[in-house]
């Protein structure tokens, strides 16, 4: 597979990096657990080299069986995990409602690391993360914070989720940032207006999560599709954009159905489509994909040699044009 560099550092991996929200068992979507581990398994087999958890998903649940998939091939992965959040006192309380606030000081992000470490059965985190943006704690505390873990040998490489440019020109003083991840993919473009321009310009890798707009780009969602509660998705709003709630989702998967056509032209399925489009944007390092099963993952894997044309980039355009589906490419970034 594609190996590309996360901007200017010397930090590598696969162009697909396999995300891990849905292992956290709580939050996203129904999964067998122990289906999840064997992808992850193929999927070492299948040359995905870079590995996207957080002590969020869960809380703790994901980084603990990504511990247990990748046994001693820890060494053979760059492993991404993230910290930043409070939790809820009692332990019993899981999902969503367990994340009560957001905290990037330097003692929350020490201690916490301390905990991804022990979950992860690692003694260093290829890439470190500041999961959302602390707004109460000063920017140069946090980037001290992580500047002292790598000093300690516990991060090889610090950076930020969710950070718009003031947020990363503030960073930037005080620290060199490997990478910025952010929600990307072809409903919500809102990164194209500043983000990734100013991503590739600095030399900060970006890690693109939701590639497959958090399952409309699978192809598997239709009309009678129902979340349960305590998946994300039933509240309608995807990190500021309505794309499931009802009459938006819908119009989205007429646009689904006429991508899906396009994909098939190529003998490709939309998943592929959504991320060869992602993954021709020069500036994205890594595209993030959850992956239950091995044909998801060979379907995804397959995705990563496909170059679109501008034609086809076009036509993707037209489509979304002619169904009215917005791509908030001008909207706020939510932080």
């Amino acid at each position: 597979m594609e190996q590309r560099r996360f901007g200017t550092s010397d930090l590598t991996s696969s162009a697909i990096g396999f995300g891990t929200w849905e292992m956290g068992t709580t939050q996203y979507g129904a999964i067998d657990i122990e289906d999840a581990v064997r992808a992850v398994q193929m999927a070492l087999d299948h040359g995905i080299t870079l590995y996207d958890t957080a002590e969020a998903y869960g809380p703790n649940t994901s980084e603990e069986l990504l511990a247990r998939a990748l046994g001693k091939r820890r060494k053979d992965i760059v492993l991404v995990t993230k910290v930043g959040f409070v939790y809820h006192e009692d332990p019993a309380v899981r999902g969503n409602d367990a994340i009560i606030g957001r905290d990037a000081s330097p003692a929350h992000i020490t201690a916490h690391t301390e905990g991804c470490l022990k979950r992860l059965q690692t003694d260093y985190i290829d890439l470190m993360l500041i999961h959302w943006p602390d707004h109460k704690t000063p920017h140069e505390e946090t980037m001290r914070a992580l500047q002292a873990l790598q000093a300690a040998g516990k991060v090889r490489h610090y950076g930020v989720s969710n950070y718009s440019v003031p947020m990363l020109q503030a960073c930037q003083q005080y620290g060199v940032l490997t990478a910025n991840q952010v929600g990307y993919h072809m409903f919500d473009r809102r990164m194209e207006a500043a983000v990734l321009p100013y991503c590739r310009e600095q030399g900060i890798g970006f890690m693109a999560y939701g590639s497959l707009g958090f399952g409309l780009l699978t192809g598997a969602l239709n009309p009678d599709t129902r979340f349960v509660d305590w998946d994300w998705r039933s509240g309608g709003s995807a990190f500021g954009v309505p794309l499931f709630e009802r009459e938006n989702f819908l119009k989205c998967l007429r646009v689904v159905e006429r991508l899906k056509a396009l994909a098939a032209g190529y003998g490709k399925s939309v998943a592929q489509l959504a991320l060869a489009w992602l993954l021709g944007n020069p500036a994205v390092s890594v595209a993030l994909v959850g992956m239950r099963n091995e044909r998801e993952l060979t379907e995804n894997v397959a995705a990563a040699d496909w170059r679109l044309s501008a034609q086809d980039r076009a036509a993707i355009d037209r489509i979304f044009e002619e169904e009215a589906v917005p791509t908030y490419i001008d909207a706020e970034q939510t932080s």
